[in-house]
């Protein structure tokens, strides 16, 4: 069961919350996936969503085909709980530009997410797992990101964005950072 450990208001009515747990579970109108260029979706995050959320999901990504990095597609939830899977791409550590494209990553996210009138949406750690982006750089950035694009757009559709942790060493970054 995800338990949330922390909410902000950013603004009124506009929450940024940090929750413990697997995103595979959030009942949100969309979670985000870990994405590769390519869809691909084997391992880490991305093979946790297909694992539960079944196939459905990977044939839609099969015909988006390549998505650049920083850059954001969405498809159905399959089997989860959410109702679509937005699937960001983020940047390998080394290939240059990394905290940009993250930047962008999310920005591109929140925005797919307000252009389909989402109000919940849940992120995971993008780039910090088998990417290898560092997991305080990542946070800060991923946290600061959601806060500009939250004051930037205050009668947008989003009322809350959860970053859903899984990994305690993960979590614990996000919490000094938050």
């Amino acid at each position: 069961m995800n338990v949330c450990l922390v909410q902000k208001e950013i603004i009124s009515k506009k929450f940024i919350s940090l929750v413990k747990g697997d995103i595979t579970d959030e009942k949100v109108d969309a979670i985000v996936n870990a994405a590769n260029s390519y869809l691909q979706h084997g391992g880490g995050v991305a093979g946790a969503i297909i694992k539960k959320g079944g196939r459905i999901i990977q044939e839609e990504s099969d015909r988006i085909g390549f998505v650049a990095v920083g850059q954001a597609a969405m498809t159905e939830a399959g089997n989860l709980p959410a109702r679509f899977v937005i699937h960001a791409v983020g940047p390998r550590w080394g290939e240059g530009e990394e905290d940009s494209k993250l930047r962008s990553a999310v920005e591109n996210s929140l925005k797919l997410a307000e252009q389909n009138n989402f109000h919940t949406i849940s992120l995971p750690a993008i780039s910090s797992g088998i990417f290898g982006f560092p997991k305080d750089r990542c946070a800060g950035i991923i946290l600061s990101a959601i806060q500009e694009y939250l004051h930037q757009h205050p009668t947008g559709s989003l009322g809350e964005v959860r970053i859903c942790l899984y990994d305690e060493a993960t979590l614990q970054v996000f919490r000094e950072q938050f």
